[in-house]
């Protein structure tokens, strides 16, 4: 892992690096996550825009809770995404939780997850936050051993779309 590795809040100078982070993912056949990476990004400024203004409470479609995005980034290169919603609601103290993350699949297994949630975790105080919910698949081994390796603690496991999942609290 590169030494100068921080995170973010999206911005249009790191336009390329973010194009070329979708199109490996994309060509990978994985999943997007986190979600606002399926945000459309023609209009990238209008795309930067919209991402800061959730985290303000700007425009934020039905149903949303203020949120905010950052991106990992070492050495100029965009490694991963992670999304902090301030608060729950009923949909996402069930399954989303506050935190959602991922690394693009070229930089995985190299310790960016861990890292990336250590340093989320620190944002999430800052906007008063004392203790985080965040869920995953249970087969998603890299992303509960994040979890964990930051203080997750298992609360529960359930089932949503055929899909077993677990809940972790982290107490900041």
């Amino acid at each position: 892992m590169e030494q100068s590795v921080i995170l973010i809040k999206p911005c249009i100078s790191y336009k390329n690096e973010y194009l070329d982070m979708l199109s490996e993912w994309k060509k990978s056949g994985e999943e997007l996550i986190p979600w606002t990476l399926n945000l459309d990004s023609k209009d990238f400024g209008m795309m930067v825009d919209k991402l800061n203004g959730w985290s303000n409470g700007v425009g934020l479609p039905d149903g949303f809770v203020e949120s905010s995005t950052f991106w990992l980034v070492s050495d100029n290169k965009l490694i991963g995404a992670i999304d902090i919603r301030h608060r729950l609601n009923e949909a996402l103290a069930y399954r989303g939780g506050h935190i959602g993350y991922g690394i693009r699949p070229s930089e995985r297994r190299r310790g960016y997850s861990t890292l990336m949630l250590s340093l989320a975790l620190r944002e999430c105080e800052k906007i008063g936050l004392s203790k985080v919910l965040i869920t995953c698949s249970k087969s998603n081994i890299g992303s509960s051993k994040t979890i964990t390796n930051n203080g997750g603690i298992l609360d529960s496991e359930d089932i949503n779309d055929g899909d077993i999942f677990q809940r972790y609290w982290i107490t900041l």
